[in-house]
């Protein structure tokens, strides 16, 4: 999660390179990633450890939903969170990223 957020922080919202573990964002997934983190009108940072402390998730029988508090570097932790699923794969985890909103 943590290399997703990172990236977004960098402004690559497609994650152009690729992340192990995630599937491919879609065109439209980027852009109201990009389009909702511009609208709020503050930096994004990278994922700080402490996000674990207030993210939650849930388990939905067959992958868990996950709200990701995103931090940014007026606010530190901000109203923005990822949202996301994680199902599991033969390797581990794949992650499966929807929106960055304001609950």
């Amino acid at each position: 999660m943590k290399s997703v957020v990172d990236a977004f922080a960098r402004g690559d919202y497609e994650l152009k390179d690729g992340l192990s573990g995630v599937t491919p964002v879609s065109g439209e997934t980027a852009r109201q990633v990009r389009e909702y983190i511009q609208d709020y009108g503050a930096k994004l940072i990278e994922l700080p450890p402490q996000s674990w402390d207030t993210s939650v998730c849930i388990w939905m029988g067959n992958r868990w939903d996950a709200l990701v508090d995103l931090w940014t570097e007026d606010e530190g932790r901000s109203d923005l969170v990822l949202e996301v699923d994680v199902s599991e794969a033969d390797a581990g985890y794949v992650v499966a990223i929807h929106m960055v909103y304001v609950p």
